[in-house]
């Protein structure tokens, strides 16, 4: 593990309780891409604070990072993040991202809102400054905690 994963690794960790599950990643073009959704009221109030987050048993947080997986070090990327969740009725709800900087490292922060025990769609497109653009989708259930 080269050291800017993992002083990436230790501030994505920072924002989260001891009780969040661990992240999930994907190799999408020639990007690695980690992510993570989890229930709101699990980020540490003074975190949430400082990000602007909402705590909230009915509001998830997704955190991702974007890393070039063919670069030596797998620096961090800054892109442009859009995307939209579904509920199981299809009804969609736009994803504002928030972009954060903190040394080496490059994150997203956003949050959706969900009604208790539902899946949640992810539709997370990726795009660099050339116009090039990948697809992260993905699913996770909520639990009002």
């Amino acid at each position: 593990m080269n050291i800017k994963w993992l002083l990436l690794s230790i501030v994505l960790l920072s924002l989260l309780t001891p009780a969040v599950q661990a992240e999930q990643s994907k190799r999408l073009g020639p990007w690695e891409v980690h992510y993570n959704a989890f229930n709101s009221t699990l980020l540490r109030p003074e975190m949430a604070q400082q990000y602007n987050l909402e705590r909230n048993a009915y509001l998830a947080t997704l955190n991702i990072a974007v890393l070039a997986a063919n670069e030596a070090g797998k620096p961090a990327q800054q892109v442009k993040v859009t995307g939209y969740t579904m509920n199981p009725l299809s009804m969609q709800s736009r994803l504002e991202f928030q972009e954060v900087i903190e040394g080496d490292a490059v994150y997203y922060l956003s949050q959706a809102e969900f009604t208790a025990n539902e899946v949640l769609r992810f539709f997370i497109t990726i795009e660099d400054e050339n116009g090039n653009s990948q697809e992260l989708r993905f699913s996770k259930e909520f639990w009002v905690n």
